[in-house]
């Protein structure tokens, strides 16, 4: 299990929840209730589901492909440890992870 603690864009409310190795991040965002949309369902078309990493934590995780870190250009308030948590596939190494839900989001595919 990994021990996932939500924090909002306001920084005010946390939350922990529990997630088990081989689940996404993303989908484990939204049975907890985060506002992560994931609108183009894990394809790297969007950045809905933009999430920004602890520090601490940031460099636990796989690094991103080409790809995420060309959507991840296109991410409303990225920032450096800005990541998709529908690119984040929880592992046996990842203990716990910290992410913060951002402000805002661009939806690619509707532009």
């Amino acid at each position: 299990m990994t021990r996932i603690t939500f924090i909002s864009a306001d920084g005010e409310r946390r939350q922990d929840v529990d997630a088990p190795v081989g689940a996404v991040l993303l989908d484990v965002a939204q049975a907890a209730g985060m506002p992560l949309e994931g609108t183009c369902e894990g394809q790297m078309a969007c950045s809905t589901c933009h999430v920004i990493v602890d520090a601490a934590d940031f460099a636990r995780l796989p690094r991103a492909s080409e790809d995420e870190e060309d959507m991840l250009d296109l991410a409303a308030g990225a920032t450096r440890t800005s990541r998709l948590s529908c690119q984040i596939v929880l592992d046996a190494a990842i203990e716990s992870l910290t992410v913060r839900i951002p402000g805002e989001f661009y939806n690619m595919q509707g532009m």
